[in-house]
C-alpha cells in the first residue's frame, strides 16, 4: 500500500521558500496591480445611467486579479510561518503582507465611497445589469458597509495606523508563541507538541503538562496581557469613532447572521446543557475521580486509546466521503496524493491547525501535527472539509468566494461529522463503541461549553475594556468565571491562562472568532441528516448551498436550501435532539459495561 507523505509540498507553489525567486517576483507584480488599480480607482467617473457599466466593471476585474493574487501571497506566508515558527525570513513576508493588504484595503476604501455616491436608482439599475449582477449581493453588502463607516481619509488613516498597531500585537503575539517551549521529561515540547499531550491517556501525563503548561503561560502572561489590550482597545477606538455601540457588531456583520439568530442558538444550547454535565460525570467515574478537571475534558476514558497511522487514517477519511460525496471523496484523495497536507509532529511548528486557499493555483494546503488519535482524524477530516468547500468555489468570481467563518465552519463539520459517525457506526465490541462515541461527544462539549466559555469571556473582556485596560488577573478571573457557567461547574479545576493560550483571542481578522464555530457544526447537522436521507443525490444539492454561501446570509441561506429559520429556536432545537442522542447511547452502554463488570 503506497504510504503518504506528511510533509506537504509548497515548492509546487514557490519553490525555495522563503527565499524564494518566484515569490518576490510574484509579490513585485502585485504592488504593479496594486497600483494600476489605484490608479483606476482615482479615475473612476460614477456612471449616471445603467447603460455606463464598462468603467464600473474594469475597476471590478483589476480588483479581483489584485485580490486573488494578494490572497495566494498570504496563503503562501501563512504557510512558511506555521512549519517553522523560527522562519526569520519568513517573519519579513508577513509584514509585507500586512503592508500589501493595508494598501489594497485602502483602495478598496476609496472605491466603495465612490459607490457610496451613486444614486440608488441609478445603482439599483445597474446592479441589474448582466455584466454586474452575479456580483450585486457582494457590491450591494459593500456600498451598505461603506455607508456605516467613516470618511475615505478617516477610514484610511485607520487601516494605516493599523499596520504597526492593531496588526502589529497580532504579530507579536504569534512570535512570543513560536518561542515558547515546556519542560517535560528532560525534553522541550513546542507549544503544539504540548497540547497533544493534554489528550493522553495517561491522566499523569495530562496533570504534569498542564501544570507546566500554566506555569509557560504565566510567566509570559503579562505580556500577553498587553497584546490582548492592545487589540481590543484599538478595535474599540475604531468601533467609538464609527458610532458603533455593540462589539458584536462587527463579527455579525462579518458572519452575515443576526443577532436574534445568534441569541436563539445560544439559548437553545443553555437549554440542553444538562445532558453534557451528565455526560462529563459519566465520563468522571470511567477516569476513576469524582470530577473531571479541564485536562481530562479531551482525554479518551481509561487507558485504551485507537491509534491509525497516517496513511491509514487518510484511506479511512477517503472511504467514508464516498459514502456521501464521491467528488469530495476524490478531492480528499488529491490531497494526500499531491501532499497538500503537512501533518508530521516534530517540534518548530505552530501549534494547531488550519486550511488555507491558493485562489490562483486553484489549490488548498492543510496543517495540522497529526499523531494518530482520533481526535487528529477528526481534524485531518475537517480541514479537508475546508479545503473542498474552497475547491467547489474555485470557479466563481474571486469576490464571490468570500464567505463568512460560519457557513466555512459548517462544510468543515460536516465533513468531520462524516468521519465520527462512521467511526461509532463501524465496530460492534461495546467498550470500542463507547470510546467512539465519547470522542464524538467531546466535539460537541468543544461546540457547547468551551466555545461558549470563549464567547461569554470575549463578551464580557469587551465591556470591561471599555472602561481601560484590563489586569491579568482579572483576565484570570474572567476566563475562569466564563469556564464554570459554561460547563455548569461540572469541573473541579479550570484553565485561568486559556485567554492567552488561545491563539482565536489574538487573530487580527475579526474579533469573536468563537461562536462561527458552534454556529457551523450545528448548522451541519441539518445538512449531513438530508445528506444520510437522500446519500449521492445531495450532492449537487450540498455543492450548489456551498456555491452560495459567498452571496447570501446565513437566514437566506438556510430558507433556501434546507427550508428553516434560524432566528427560530425550531432549528436549534431539532439539531440539539440529533447531538443529545449521543449522550444517551452513551450513558445506557456505559450502564450495560459497568453492570456486566460488576
Amino acid at each position: 500500500m503506497k504510504e503518504y507523505h506528511q510533509q506537504w509540498d509548497l515548492d509546487a507553489i514557490f519553490p525555495g521558500g522563503s527565499d524564494s525567486v518566484e515569490l518576490t517576483t510574484y509579490v513585485a507584480n502585485i504592488e504593479l496591480r496594486i497600483s494600476e488599480l489605484h490608479q483606476h480607482v482615482q479615475n473612476f467617473v460614477f456612471p449616471k445611467i445603467p447603460e455606463q457599466t464598462k468603467e464600473l466593471r474594469e475597476v471590478i476585474d483589476h480588483a479581483q486579479e489584485a485580490a486573488k493574487r494578494l490572497k495566494e501571497f498570504s496563503a503562501f506566508i501563512s504557510c512558511l510561518s506555521a512549519q517553522d515558527v523560527k522562519d526569520k525570513q519568513a517573519q519579513m513576508w508577513v509584514s509585507k503582507r500586512t503592508e500589501l493588504s493595508a494598501k489594497y484595503n485602502n483602495i478598496q476604501t476609496e472605491f466603495d465611497q465612490k459607490l457610496v455616491q451613486i444614486d440608488s436608482s441609478t445603482w439599483k439599475a445597474l446592479m441589474l445589469e448582466s455584466e454586474l449582477s452575479e456580483l450585486a449581493f457582494v457590491l450591494d453588502e459593500r456600498r451598505e458597509k461603506a455607508k456605516d463607516k467613516l470618511d475615505l481619509e478617516q477610514e484610511t488613516l485607520i487601516n494605516n495606523l493599523a499596520v504597526d498597531g492593531y496588526h502589529g500585537w497580532g504579530q507579536l503575539y504569534d512570535t512570543l508563541v513560536g518561542r515558547m517551549s515546556l519542560p517535560y521529561k528532560g525534553e522541550k515540547l513546542s507549544v503544539g507538541q504540548a497540547a497533544n499531550k493534554l489528550s493522553d491517556s495517561d491522566r499523569t501525563i495530562r496533570k504534569e503538562v498542564f501544570n507546566n503548561w500554566q506555569l509557560a503561560w504565566q510567566e509570559e502572561s503579562d505580556v500577553f496581557t498587553e497584546t490582548l489590550n492592545h487589540l481590543a482597545g484599538f478595535r474599540l477606538q475604531t468601533y467609538k469613532h464609527r458610532g458603533w455601540d455593540n462589539p458584536l457588531k462587527e463579527p455579525l456583520s462579518y458572519n452575515r447572521m443576526s443577532e436574534k439568530t445568534l441569541k436563539a442558538m445560544w439559548d437553545t444550547i443553555t437549554k440542553y446543557k444538562s445532558y453534557y454535565t451528565k455526560f462529563l460525570k459519566e465520563k468522571a467515574e470511567w477516569i476513576g475521580i469524582d470530577k473531571l478537571s479541564i485536562y481530562d475534558v479531551d482525554a479518551p476514558i481509561g487507558n485504551v486509546e485507537r491509534k491509525m497511522e497516517y496513511t491509514e487514517g487518510a484511506r479511512f477519511i477517503v472511504e467514508q466521503f464516498e459514502r456521501f460525496s464521491p467528488l469530495m471523496a476524490s478531492f480528499a484523495r488529491k490531497a494526500f496524493e499531491k501532499r497538500w497536507i503537512e501533518a508530521e509532529d516534530r517540534p518548530g511548528k505552530r501549534p494547531g491547525g488550519f486550511c488555507t486557499s491558493f485562489p490562483h493555483s486553484k489549490e488548498t494546503r492543510i496543517f495540522m501535527t497529526y499523531s494518530g488519535t482520533l481526535s487528529n482524524i477528526a481534524t485531518l477530516a475537517h480541514e479537508l472539509g475546508h479545503a473542498y468547500h474552497q475547491h467547489v468555489m474555485n470557479d466563481l468570481p474571486i469576490y464571490n468566494q468570500s464567505y463568512a467563518m460560519n457557513v466555512a465552519e459548517t462544510a468543515s463539520t460536516f465533513a468531520e461529522m462524516i468521519v465520527a459517525d462512521a467511526a461509532v457506526k463501524s465496530v460492534a465490541d461495546p467498550k470500542e463503541k463507547l470510546l467512539l462515541l465519547e470522542d464524538k461527544i467531546q466535539r460537541s462539549v468543544a461546540f457547547f461549553m468551551n466555545i461558549h466559555s470563549r464567547y461569554l469571556f470575549e463578551i464580557r473582556f469587551y465591556n470591561e475594556r471599555k472602561a481601560g485596560k484590563v489586569s491579568t488577573e482579572r483576565l484570570n478571573e474572567l476566563m475562569v468565571e466564563a469556564q464554570e457557567e459554561a460547563y455548569q461547574d461540572s469541573l473541579s479545576e479550570y484553565d485561568p491562562t486559556f485567554w492567552a493560550s488561545k491563539l482565536h483571542f489574538h487573530i487580527t481578522g475579526v474579533p469573536f472568532y468563537n461562536f462561527p464555530y458552534t454556529f457551523g457544526y450545528l448548522f451541519s447537522l441539518g445538512i449531513y441528516a438530508k445528506a444520510a436521507k437522500e446519500g449521492h443525490a445531495f450532492e449537487k444539492k450540498y455543492i450548489a448551498l456551498l456555491q452560495d454561501t459567498g452571496v447570501m446570509n446565513v437566514e437566506d441561506l438556510a430558507k433556501k436550501h434546507l427550508g428553516v429559520d434560524l432566528e427560530d429556536t425550531e432549528f436549534w432545537e431539532e439539531a440539539l435532539k440529533l447531538c443529545t442522542a449521543d449522550v444517551e447511547e452513551f450513558i445506557e452502554l456505559s450502564s450495560t459495561l459497568k453492570q456486566r463488570s460488576e
